[in-house]
């Protein structure tokens, strides 16, 4: 289980698989240096950033997925401890932010759809809207992706939204996070702020 997050009334968290770039987008929002690796599965522990007199943190939480020399169960527990926090502290998040890799996303949810199974990232957005926290997804590494539009067209229809994406501004961002270029999901975060009487956090995004 996790453990040591700061008692703050306020949260935003960024969950996501493995090496998709939380770490980096976290890093390029607070501007603090977060431990960042080349191979997957560098954060196993929540990585909270609080601004004490503001009651509020930022939080990375550990990545799911594929992690190179981790085992299974080790990959399963991280993925019921991301549930178990976000379930736990549900009241107090602002906004999550899930974060995806532009380029490999739609071919990793489609090798996980099946008539049994639902992919993670799909199962997550929906299970974060069930708890009614607005809910962000930060299409990372966009530099890398050719066909723009059709690919956030694409990834509306896995995620039960209708297209085209540009109507979901507030919920798909497309963003490079390692270029600095995030303002599409500053804008949507500042969106969900905002409806929630909390423009006091702008200055954070």
């Amino acid at each position: 289980m996790f453990e040591g997050r700061p008692d703050r009334d306020a949260e935003v968290v960024l969950v996501g698989r493995s090496n998709v770039g939380k770490s980096t987008l976290m890093r390029e929002l607070t501007g603090h240096a977060v431990e960042t690796g080349g191979k997957p599965g560098v954060t196993r522990q929540p990585n909270h950033y609080d601004w004490v007199a503001e009651d509020f943190v930022l939080t990375d939480l550990p990545g799911f997925g594929f992690m190179s020399g981790v085992d299974e169960a080790v990959r399963e527990q991280i993925k019921t401890d991301v549930v178990r926090y976000v379930e736990d502290h549900a009241d107090e998040l602002l906004v999550a932010v899930l974060v995806v890799d532009g380029k490999s996303v739609i071919d990793i949810i489609d090798r996980h759809s099946g008539p049994d199974s639902i992919p993670y990232d799909v199962e997550l957005f929906h299970f974060l809207r069930e708890l009614d926290v607005p809910t962000v997804v930060a299409v990372n590494k966009m530099d890398k992706v050719d066909d723009r539009d059709e690919r956030l067209d694409d990834l509306c229809d896995r995620f039960g939204l209708p297209t085209p994406w540009q109507q979901w501004q507030d919920t798909v961002a497309p963003i490079t996070a390692k270029q600095g270029r995030i303002e599409p999901l500053t804008d949507a975060v500042r969106t969900h702020l905002h409806d929630q009487k909390r423009d006091d956090l702008f200055k954070f995004f």
